[in-house]
């Protein structure tokens, strides 16, 4: 049987979308209700085999029922799998949309701490890698979020102290330290904050957001400029055109998420 280039196609979009099927379940209830279920079907065809007659009689009466059993227990699932499916970047690709979600949870967190004065340092990957910083710091891996980023510069959190670096729509790590700068002609008022974002865009192509947690002022670095004193709108619009316009390969790999609506 000659395989065509239309079967591996269709073979490895079933294989996706198992592989999606089994990223979401990981970790959840539904793995021990799926083995119970693949037991339930080993025992039906070992009964078959056998010829135990009550048991497969028995079992062929239930199994027809099974998907409707497997609706209620996985609703849950099913529903954050279609969700899921809606949410994926090639969709988003071929409808045109775009999700603001990093950026929009990166604003609202500086500017929440900004207005409670809770000193903040986010840095945001670009073209240059931060693996040497990352690798200091506490690994975290999650997605960015408002509640985590507030939750790790709570001055309560251990985590609070050092920088928050971003790749990509995750958070890779917190409490991760960056060089400060040795620039004499910095303004004296400048915290250790601003001196490590300015130290760190010295050194890489990071974009730094800084909270001071001294005036409530939210700063922005990037290739040792610093624009002081920005408010959200003014935040969202510098990043954006930053990724956009100086950095062409992370703009393809990020720049929908943080577009500009």
């Amino acid at each position: 049987m000659e395989i065509t280039w239309v079967d591996l196609i269709d073979i490895g979009i079933v294989a996706f979308l198992i592989y999606q099927v089994l990223l979401i379940i990981r970790g959840t209830g539904a793995v021990q209700v799926g083995f119970g279920l693949l037991f339930l079907g080993i025992i039906y065809f070992i009964s078959e085999w056998l010829r135990l007659n009550v048991l497969h009689w028995t079992l062929t009466k239930i199994l027809p029922y099974l998907f409707f059993l497997i609706i209620i227990l996985f609703q849950h699932e099913i529903r954050k799998a279609v969700s899921t499916l809606g949410q994926n970047p090639l969709l988003n690709f071929f409808t045109g949309k775009s999700t603001t979600e990093p950026m929009d949870e990166i604003v609202f967190a500086a500017t929440a701490m900004a207005s409670k004065r809770i000193g903040a340092l986010i840095v945001i990957e670009c073209d240059m890698g931060l693996k040497n910083y990352i690798e200091g710091g506490v690994s975290l891996d999650a997605r960015v979020s408002y509640d985590l980023l507030l939750s790790v510069f709570n001055p309560a959190s251990p985590l609070h102290d050092g920088a928050v670096i971003i790749q990509g729509d995750r958070i890779s790590a917190a409490a991760c330290f960056l060089p400060l700068t040795l620039n004499p002609y910095l303004a004296k008022e400048l915290g250790s904050r601003h001196r490590a974002a300015i130290g760190l865009s010295e050194e890489t192509d990071a974009i730094i957001i800084v909270v001071s947690e001294e005036t409530g002022r939210i700063s922005l670095v990037h290739r040792e400029q610093l624009y002081s004193d920005v408010d959200g709108p003014e935040l969202k619009k510098r990043i954006s055109e930053k990724q956009i316009h100086e950095h062409p390969r992370f703009t393809k790999r990020l720049a929908k998420k943080l577009e500009v609506s």
